[in-house]
């Protein structure tokens, strides 16, 4: 049976990716994980605390931008579907440029918002295979996709 490769892109307030994880494991799907580095500080800090700390900000951020592009493009590269989280509470451009960029690579693409923001992500919601609006729906779309099972209420 064929492993499915998953990115988890988005959000990194709530712990919308440990519910996706809790539901493969407990539907047993031959699925792998990844994500973004979600402790805020470490993506922000990687560039500096590694290459040293440059003279403005500017450089701070780009070096830190940089080097967490490699890790998103190579995992956004190596996904079969990628997941996007848009949260209410911040603006998640990342989120944004991660489906933008699965889409140009063709990847298949499950968003994941509350209702509100519907309108705002039409545009992103247009590109996605499925649009959900719970982790726990994510799960079903990736059992049916995986194993053809309809989960039935």
């Amino acid at each position: 049976m064929k492993r499915w490769n998953v990115y988890l892109s988005g959000e990194i307030h709530t712990d919308w990716r440990d519910t996706i994880a809790a539901g493969v494991r407990n539907a047993n799907l031959p699925v792998t994980l990844s994500a973004p580095v979600t402790v805020h500080a470490d993506s922000d800090d990687c560039g500096a605390a590694i290459l040293g700390e440059p003279e403005s900000g500017f450089w701070r951020d780009q070096m830190g931008a940089r080097m967490n592009a490699m890790r998103t493009r190579t995992l956004i590269e190596d996904a079969d579907i990628v997941v996007v989280r848009f949260g209410d509470k911040y603006k998640q451009w990342n989120a944004a440029f991660d489906a933008g960029l699965a889409y140009g690579l063709g990847k298949h693409i499950i968003t994941l918002h509350d209702p509100a923001l519907t309108h705002a992500l039409k545009e992103v919601d247009g590109a996605a295979a499925a649009t959900c609006e719970t982790p726990e729906q994510v799960v079903d779309v990736l059992t049916y996709v995986i194993t053809g099972t309809l989960k039935r209420g």
